[in-house]
């Protein structure tokens, strides 16, 4: 089986966390960097919880920096009121052991994309926040961001919101990134899938599930099951989805994914409405030929369905086998 070559940018964050066990664990994933932005915590506890998960894992081969502390323009927020008050669920890890590449985030991401172009296999690159260093990275190495292989992001929703009644928090955080991001992957055709709040909430969990996985004693599995736990816990439910795993579950079975190809915009000025991505589902001609705003530039691939148990089982079996 053909590996998949991939980045993760993450502002951990229970399902960032659940994300990244994944991406270290499944055999069709080559997980090359993991780096770090504000979003779900403060950046320095985002960058503790990711470290935290590379040594659960075993993963001192991979590399983990730091990349921008908030957004390009606006004040930062968390949503510690999701994920806990240290940003992962409150388990008291030990403090962790994984070293911090001395390389600024952006650095490290371009690197490892012209790394991977140079070998014949381009990176994959999964933004499961804020985009702000991917931001970054296409202003300073536009010729590193042209040489990434594809772009699959956790943001946004073509009909679903939740930071406000308009916009997802990703993309809410840092509207501005996210716009830059598209018009970059417009400039020079860098193939963008977008894995939003459609989707989002489809691969669940249960609290049995999450009861499995800490009885079987293995360090991984038992992590696995305590982040599920509390998120079954701070939502007084059964259940509970594994988020930003999705994403990259659907790079191991991309079956399971249901897109389709849409001009997307992200709205940067709406008193409401700022940080929607506003996704073009009108297929008549009529109305698109009389639109004065013309179409939005970016192509991108929406996710607008999922099989969610079939992911959900892929990330069980991932995490949980010896």
């Amino acid at each position: 089986m053909e590996k998949v070559p991939l980045a993760l940018d993450v502002d951990t964050g229970v399902d960032d966390a659940c994300a990244l066990l994944l991406a270290a664990r499944h055999p069709r994933l080559d997980l090359r960097a993991v780096t770090c932005v504000g979003g779900n915590a403060p950046l320095p506890d985002v960058v503790r919880n990711t470290a935290t998960v590379l040594d659960v894992v075993g993963r001192d081969d991979v590399p983990l920096a730091a990349g921008s502390p908030r957004p390009l323009l606006e004040h930062p927020v968390d949503a510690r009121h999701v994920h806990g008050a240290d940003g992962m669920a409150d388990l008291g890890m030990p403090s962790p052991r994984h070293p911090l590449d001395p390389r600024h985030a952006v650095d490290l991401l371009k690197d490892t994309i012209d790394a991977a172009a140079a070998q014949g296999t381009p990176l994959t690159l999964v933004p499961l926040a804020p985009m702000t260093n991917i931001a970054l990275l296409a202003r300073m190495h536009p010729g590193s961001f042209a040489r990434i292989g594809r772009i699959v992001f956790m943001g946004g929703g073509a009909q679903v919101s939740n930071a406000t009644a308009a916009a997802e928090f990703n993309v809410f955080h840092d509207p501005e990134a996210a716009a830059l991001v598209l018009d970059a992957a417009v400039e020079h055709a860098v193939p963008v899938t977008m894995y939003g709040l459609d989707v989002f909430y489809e691969p669940t969990l249960t609290r049995a599930d999450a009861a499995a996985l800490i009885a079987s004693g293995r360090p991984v599995a038992v992590f696995a099951g305590r982040l599920i736990e509390f998120l079954c816990q701070r939502f007084h439910a059964e259940t509970a989805t594994i988020g930003d795993a999705g994403a990259v579950a659907s790079l191991c079975d991309p079956t399971a994914l249901r897109t389709q190809r849409l001009p997307v915009r992200v709205e940067l000025m709406g008193s409401w409405t700022r940080g929607r991505t506003i996704v073009d589902l009108r297929d008549w001609t009529g109305d698109l030929d009389h639109d004065p705003h013309g179409l939005a530039p970016a192509q991108v691939d929406v996710a607008l369905g999922v099989d969610g148990p079939r992911l959900a089982r892929l990330w069980l079996e991932s995490v949980g086998g010896a």
